[in-house]
């Protein structure tokens, strides 16, 4: 079944326009969803705000927008106000700089989309996707929608292209937040993780070989239900304990079927490390 397209407009780069239309990559009507329910009729809840200070139900009309700009004091904004603020749509994509395709972390992609070619398009489509695989780079642009603008990587997927949605940077935070610590490795530590990695290394990425096994879990509880059968919670796996990280390496190595390497002589690092010097 073709991919059923959500939006169209031109990416253009330099004096090049291609006119495409955006397809959505992902498909989020595939998670499992639950409504509440009144427990003693089993009818769907609907939603309702109340005023604390008022202790009454607050209809939508009598709704404004808030931004909290100390503990409990806020600035109000009419609909108009919010809209004058907002970003315009924009039909353009327009491609500000090209950089190496690796030279974007990860950390900072969101939502992504499938461009394709507009008719009239396939030839400079074609074209940019090429030339981006040739020079080994991908481009960086800019798009407004949904009264945002948004930062996204174009980049090329097989004889397609993807453009992926970025946080800005204010958006991302720093790994240096994260407590790490500094712990110290031994050589024979790092040679028999070496192994375990190597041992269940791929070349490439199958994403076919994994599937939700939690969202296949809830949808066989849900047609069982539905079957009138009742639910027993499954017994929980015992939790695996760590008592010793070499003892641990070993045995994940053997479990894959294949035993460890020669540990290496200890040498004054590992003394170090184990607290065995002297």
């Amino acid at each position: 079944m073709p991919a059923r397209s959500i939006g169209t407009g031109t990416l253009s780069f330099g004096m090049v326009s291609i006119p495409i239309r955006m397809y959505s990559a992902g498909e989020s009507s595939s998670a499992v969803s639950f409504n509440m329910l009144h427990g003693k009729c089993k009818s769907r809840l609907k939603q309702q705000y109340v005023c604390p200070k008022d202790n009454e139900i607050v209809p939508r009309d009598q709704m404004v927008k808030g931004y909290q700009f100390s503990k409990d004091q806020y600035v109000a904004f009419t609909k108009e106000e919010l809209d004058a603020m907002a970003q315009e749509a924009q039909k353009a994509i327009e491609i500000t700089e090209f950089v190496p395709a690796s030279a974007i972390d990860p950390v900072y992609f969101d939502h992504p989309y499938y461009v394709g070619p507009e008719k009239g398009g396939e030839k400079a489509y074609r074209l940019l996707n090429e030339a981006m695989k040739k020079t080994g780079r991908s481009a960086l642009a800019k798009w407004a929608a949904r009264g945002k603008q948004h930062l996204v990587l174009i980049r090329p997927v097989e004889k397609g292209l993807v453009m992926q949605q970025l946080l800005y940077a204010d958006e991302v935070r720093p790994i240096s937040e994260v407590p790490i610590g500094d712990a110290e490795l031994t050589d024979s530590e790092l040679q028999l993780a070496e192994q375990l990695i190597e041992q269940i290394a791929s070349d490439e990425f199958h994403p076919e070989h994994y599937e939700d096994e939690v969202k296949k879990r809830y949808l066989e509880a849900i047609q069982r239900k539905v079957e009138g059968q009742e639910i027993t919670a499954a017994p929980e796996a015992p939790k695996a304990q760590i008592i010793d990280l070499m003892e641990a390496l070993k045995a994940s190595l053997a479990a894959k079927g294949e035993g460890p390497a020669e540990a290496p002589a200890a040498t004054e690092s590992d003394d170090r490390a184990t607290g065995t010097e002297g």
